[in-house]
């Protein structure tokens, strides 16, 4: 039942109700970023150069057009440097060029009929954005064998000078060039929207959604931490880069004769998605990462809080907030909420629940008998690599793949 999910869905399907992409481009401010990630639906936006002034543009133009992907986490790190400390509203003009790591391996562009399992297996290998062309008369009209059967693609619909499918029965999926695509029209897919995808298949998935995510081999040992007593900026250091893994670093405090931590917090993109980043850039810089997870009220004196001998300038009565506009108005920072936990022992269907109900990127897993000693992390990837593990889900692609 798992593999025809995953075989015979096409990405297309994913893209019902999508909104089209409209590209944030990397000469836009910081300021616009902060408005365009508190208004984005995964808290992180893809940033684009320019379009050229020629008015037709093919696949691979718009490909080599794609930066990278920015986050709250990285314009907060951004902010948190001295310079831009001294001068928030220098700061904050800044064009977003000079902050986004630039990775063109974040976003992949597909056609419609791309195979479901073949998206996961971009996504499983770092891709986190899945650029589809809107297509002339698509409906998702995907179904088991109606429109592919061991790998082949049938000519089983109307055809018409603006048919949706070429009328040429091939070997492989359609190309761009077998359709007709409505030109400058995309939607961007993303990791959540897959598993949204998923998570109204679960019978279909049967039995992997009431199996415990450890059994699936859906934990990431290998998850990014750090010590609660270490100045907050040393998290931006050990964010991965590849953009596999969920931008989020565990803060940790090491339990007394083990080799085990204690979960007290976390610094992430997902915790810091709306914020008041002045604010949270000033505690980054200036807090340990315990007393950046667990805020300061506003009568603790500063001297109590200080990281370095000399603290960073507070902000000034500006404040940024998602959606808005600089504002005037005091700033005290007061923490974020605790970390998202799960156990070892947790299900698939209740971690995927877990994730989407809270928009967050990722989990972090606890031993069964206790919350609070930490084993790993789940993030979408993860699950992605999970419910694709099975032998019978590869062993049909590859049968297909050869037919």
């Amino acid at each position: 039942m798992a593999a025809s999910v995953f075989l015979y869905h096409v990405i297309g399907d994913l893209t019902l109700g999508k909104p089209e992409l409209e590209e944030f481009t990397e000469t836009e401010t910081v300021e616009a970023a902060i408005r365009a990630i508190g208004e984005s639906m995964e808290g992180e936006i893809p940033v684009w150069k320019k379009k050229s002034a020629s008015p037709i543009e093919d696949f691979q133009a718009r490909q080599l057009r794609f930066v990278g992907i920015l986050n709250s986490l990285d314009i907060v790190a951004f902010l948190a440097r001295e310079d831009c400390l001294l001068d928030q509203e220098k700061a904050l003009k800044t064009p977003v060029y000079e902050i986004v790591v630039p990775n063109g391996a974040l976003l992949k562009q597909v056609d419609p009929a791309t195979r479901l399992i073949d998206a996961l297996e971009m996504m499983k290998q770092g891709v986190r954005r899945l650029l589809v062309p809107k297509s002339v008369g698509w409906k998702g009209m995907s179904k088991r064998f109606s429109m592919m059967y061991n790998g082949k693609w049938l000519k089983n619909l109307e055809t018409s000078s603006n048919n949706l499918i070429s009328t040429t029965t091939t070997d492989r999926l359609p190309s761009f060039s077998s359709r007709i695509l409505i030109r400058d029209k995309f939607c961007c897919l993303s990791r959540e929207d897959v598993i949204r995808f998923l998570i109204g298949c679960l019978g279909a998935l049967a039995p992997l959604p009431l199996s415990s995510i450890t059994s699936l081999g859906g934990v990431n040992l290998n998850y990014h931490f750090i010590e609660s007593s270490l100045p907050a900026m040393e998290a931006t250091k050990k964010l991965p880069q590849s953009g596999a893994g969920p931008c989020a670093v565990a803060v940790v405090e090491a339990i007394t004769g083990s080799n085990k931590y204690k979960i007290i917090g976390e610094i992430s993109s997902y915790q810091l998605w709306k914020c008041d980043y002045l604010s949270i850039a000033w505690a980054l810089a200036n807090l340990s990462a315990g007393q950046f997870v667990m805020g300061v009220e506003d009568n603790v004196a500063p001297t109590t809080i200080a990281v370095e001998e000399k603290l960073l300038p507070k902000p000034k009565k500006l404040s940024v907030f998602p959606g808005g506009s600089i504002v005037g108005r005091s700033i005290m920072y007061r923490g974020r909420s605790t970390a998202l936990t799960c156990k070892v022992t947790s299900s698939l269907a209740a971690v995927m629940a877990q994730m989407l109900s809270h928009r967050a990127s990722h989990v972090w897993v606890t031993e069964a008998n206790n919350e609070d000693v930490l084993v790993g992390v789940v993030s979408y990837a993860d699950i992605l690599c999970a419910v694709t593990r099975q032998p019978l889900i590869h062993a049909t692609a590859s049968r297909d793949s050869l037919s």
